[in-house]
């Protein structure tokens, strides 16, 4: 069928199932949103491509399926680099398909060129440069194989101009033939056999749950494996989620700001059983003296993750969709009784743990961010997405937001991108249109891509968003206290901006909340009540996020104390 590039484009997208794409228009790529509209093609125009890509990002995290974003050449193409790094960091599948100036313009700094292809080549998993519209199909059919198959990540696809104005003969491809990759992860099962072993023999095992447990969509697997074991768990904090916050013997995450019960009971353990993480510097604490007395297992697809930050003893490497079903059936082989035998270590762990509890200080009628939190977490159900900017908002809501199922925390993990919490909530929520969405943000982060207040109210996109108001950008004041002798240099937000005013103005209703009490008498009707809402809420300026692992401690060198 004749057709031109632009057209071919969005054909190929309709193959692939693409049912939104978020984005921004421009020069270069006004054929391709003239088909757009002819198509009626399904799209959201944001605010800016930063929140176009992070919107794509959550998006992918809420459903599981690809993002899809747009972006015209030059300052455009360059806005997604943040939100491109950012899923890249955390393993999420995006498409991001940005215009280029046409063929005889490439390479000689014209008017809104960048080297998109160069740009990107260090922050995804593939990426093209599209300059004859022949291979567009082609190429479109094997970035969604990418993004999608083995550890998912982000795949840049640039196109000339000139490729969505030239007429081609489209067909789709049925199939996908690239040279060094197939996307298949077999399982070496004798690799399971070695850790069954070590499982047998071990008298404290704790299991250790990453993001990628979410990503291959193998929570129910893994929860059947921490039932058969009944040995205590944590996880990451991308790992929230895929274990009921509520299970017998789950610790809370692990990490800087994790749990006091799991960063004892990983230095205590004697054997880790990691799944589907990559051991960042936030869950290591000083690495030499990470689990110290652990034999450690690493279940994992990417081996480039393997031996990077940690040494391991045994490696099961392969998709999670294989390893676990058979190291689930080798556990139910064996003769040991795993429960009976590690109940001990599981109740000391609980224990242990119930010594510091995450927890906060009543000040009288100042609202604690825990309170905030945990008032919220009770009052939403199991059909609730969380989402979260990063700061100290996000680890206060890591530790008092209970994640009943996967992808119902979503948080920007590897990067810490500041911005990425309202686009994200807006993608989530368009992913997942029967959830209810929550965003917890701060008034530092909030301010990055504010302008999606009017995406949001302009589609009537309901989600809540509870701003975390402490009048200071929260962690690095907090850094700022403890290591800087409390000078805060360029981190005081003293300004006379009026959130709910902004909100207003925008087309969303605000509320702001300055006492306890309101947290029964206000809160709940307002996260009930039907279409967007900003709920600007005063906190302590000076609260902290602890537990807190300083940098260049163990985990076990942690900062205690009500937070």
């Amino acid at each position: 069928m004749k057709m031109n590039g632009a057209r071919a484009l969005l054909e190929s997208l309709k193959n692939e199932g693409v049912d939104m794409v978020f984005g921004y228009p421009g020069g270069v790529v006004l054929k391709l949103y003239d088909e757009v509209y002819k198509m009626n093609f399904p799209n959201i125009l944001t605010g800016h491509e930063q929140g176009a890509v992070h919107a794509a990002d959550g998006y992918a995290r809420a459903s599981g399926k690809v993002g899809v974003v747009f972006a015209t050449s030059g300052p455009g193409a360059a806005n997604l680099i943040t939100g491109i790094a950012t899923a890249n960091m955390d393993s999420i599948p995006l498409v991001c398909i940005t215009g280029q100036v046409a063929n005889p313009a490439i390479g000689k700094d014209s008017f809104q060129e960048v080297d998109v292809y160069g740009i990107t080549t260090p922050i995804t998993k593939h990426n093209y440069l599209v300059k004859d519209p022949n291979e567009l199909p082609r190429v479109v059919k094997e970035a969604f194989f990418i993004a999608r198959t083995g550890r998912p990540g982000p795949v840049s696809i640039d196109i000339a101009a000139d490729v969505f104005n030239t007429e081609i003969d489209f067909e789709y491809p049925e199939e996908v033939n690239l040279r060094g990759y197939d996307g298949k992860n077999p399982v070496n099962a004798a690799e399971i056999d070695e850790v069954v072993k070590a499982v047998e023999k071990s008298e404290r095992p704790l299991i250790f749950i990453g993001g990628g447990v979410t990503s291959s969509d193998t929570s129910e697997i893994m929860r059947s494996i921490v039932n058969r074991l009944g040995c205590p768990s944590t996880s990451t904090l991308m790992g929230l989620g895929c274990l009921d916050a509520d299970t017998d013997g789950y610790l809370g995450f692990a990490g800087m700001h994790g749990s006091y019960g799991s960063n004892m009971a990983i230095q205590n353990c004697d054997l880790l059983i990691c799944i589907g993480m990559r051991f960042s510097d936030r869950v290591t604490g000083r690495v030499k003296d990470f689990a110290p007395n652990a034999k450690i297992i690493h279940f994992e697809l990417d081996p480039a993750e393997v031996n990077k930050n940690v040494q391991v003893d045994l490696k099961v490497l392969g998709d999670l969709r294989e390893s676990l079903p058979i190291f689930l059936d080798k556990l139910d082989k064996s003769t040991t009784d795993f429960a009976e035998k590690f109940s001990a270590w599981k109740d000391e762990s609980i224990a242990k743990g119930n010594e510091h509890v995450f927890s906060w200080t009543e000040d009288g009628d100042k609202i604690k961010p825990g309170a905030l939190i945990s008032k919220i977490s009770d009052i939403c159900d199991d059909n609730t997405i969380a989402v979260t900017d990063v700061g100290q908002h996000q680890m206060w809501a890591a530790q008092f937001f209970k994640a009943h199922n996967p992808r119902q925390f979503l948080t920007s993990g590897g990067l810490g991108t500041m911005g990425f919490g309202l686009p994200a909530a807006m993608g989530a929520k368009v992913a997942c249109p029967d959830k209810n969405v929550v965003l917890f943000t701060g008034d530092g982060s909030i301010m990055m891509n504010i302008q999606e207040l009017a995406t949001i109210a302009d589609h009537d996109i309901d989600i809540k968003i509870v701003i975390v108001h402490n009048f200071i950008l929260g962690m690095v004041g907090q850094w700022q206290r403890l290591f800087y002798n409390h000078h805060y240099s360029a981190s005081e937000l003293k300004c006379k901006r009026d959130f709910v005013k902004i909100a207003n103005a925008m087309g969303i209703r605000a509320y702001k909340l300055t006492k306890a009490e309101e947290l029964t008498t206000e809160l709940p009707e307002i996260l009930f009540s039907k279409g967007a809402a900003v709920i600007d809420v005063f906190v302590p300026q000076e609260e902290n996020v602890l537990p807190m692992v300083p940098g260049g401690k163990r985990l076990d060198q942690m900062i205690l104390g009500n937070s």
